[in-house]
């Protein structure tokens, strides 16, 4: 019999804690800045992305990912669960689950505004696609890089949508920037793992570009995300000097080889903390932006 607790607490560590406010922020500040107001949409998206959206898009990746991660030195904690073949059912169904109630949920509020559904059906697709047998996007070269900054971006423009907001020129180009970035953080993440990647079989833009390549690949995508923020309106251009902090912890790894691609484990644990430091700054001047009248 499986134990609950043991099982709660790696389905929780399956589902990235550290990664869940790169989900739910996102929805949550566009949410709220664009409509002013905390109501259960808002209440509802913002958990919906925060947990059960992670659970889906780690967990599922966890279990179709067991075989590979096994042979990951990086598994088995805050960066991703080894979870047991035992649990990989489990995994699966708390999954659906806990993200249906949700889904159904924004759904029936959003009945006046269908082209959400069109939005949030496009961001579940992705986190399945990414990983499932008979997709498995991952393991396409740079579809794999688009899917998971789709993850991280659809949630931005399921709030848009949800809201019923007006979509101006700079918020295109934001969300540009931002789907650029998020290129260039998968890009550099798959680093790490082009080793064990290989001896798996597993294909990633790493594993075919190289290291050096798909370093140099994610340094141009953040510079690109950088200069797009500058055609944004004051004071949201500041937002350009964000991609700053990632171009520097990456930028000791831009000659490094495949046989040694490993140690840029070190920059990307940076990476994890930096984005809560940047978050910050982020909020801080949307905060700012919302008082200019930016977003009215």
């Amino acid at each position: 019999m499986t134990d609950r607790p043991s099982t709660i607490r790696t389905l929780l560590i399956a589902s990235r804690p550290l990664s869940w406010i790169n989900t739910a922020f996102p929805f949550a500040a566009v949410y709220l800045l664009t409509t002013g107001r905390i109501d259960a949409a808002f209440l509802i998206g913002t958990l919906f992305f925060l947990v059960p959206y992670n659970l889906a898009m780690y967990g599922v990746n966890d279990v179709f990912d067991y075989e590979s991660d096994l042979a990951n030195p990086r598994k088995g904690g805050a960066e991703g669960a080894k979870l047991p073949p035992s649990l990989h059912r489990t995994t699966l169904i708390a999954a659906a689950v806990l993200a249906a109630p949700f889904v159904v949920a924004l759904v029936v509020l959003s009945a006046q505004r269908p082209i959400s559904w069109a939005v949030l059906a496009v961001s579940l697709f992705a986190v399945l696609a990414y990983s499932v047998r008979g997709l498995r996007f991952k393991e396409i070269p740079v579809l794999d890089s688009i899917t998971s900054s789709t993850h991280f971006v659809t949630p931005a423009l399921y709030a848009i949508a949800l809201a019923g907001t007006t979509v101006t020129p700079a918020i295109t180009v934001t969300m540009i920037a931002f789907f650029c970035w998020g290129m260039a953080s998968h890009a550099f993440g798959a680093v790490q793992d082009i080793v064990p990647d290989r001896e798996a079989g597993i294909g990633s833009i790493a594993t075919v570009l190289g290291a050096t390549a798909t370093v140099r690949f994610a340094v141009a995508l953040w510079l690109v995300a950088g200069v797009l923020m500058l055609f944004t309106p004051w004071p949201a251009a500041l937002a350009a000097v964000a991609v700053l902090p990632y171009i520097v912890i990456v930028a000791p790894y831009l000659s490094v080889d495949d046989a040694h691609s490993g140690t840029a484990n070190r920059a990307w644990r940076r990476f994890l903390i930096i984005n809560y430091a940047v978050g910050f700054v982020v909020t801080m001047l949307l905060i700012w932006c919302a008082t200019e009248g930016l977003f009215s």
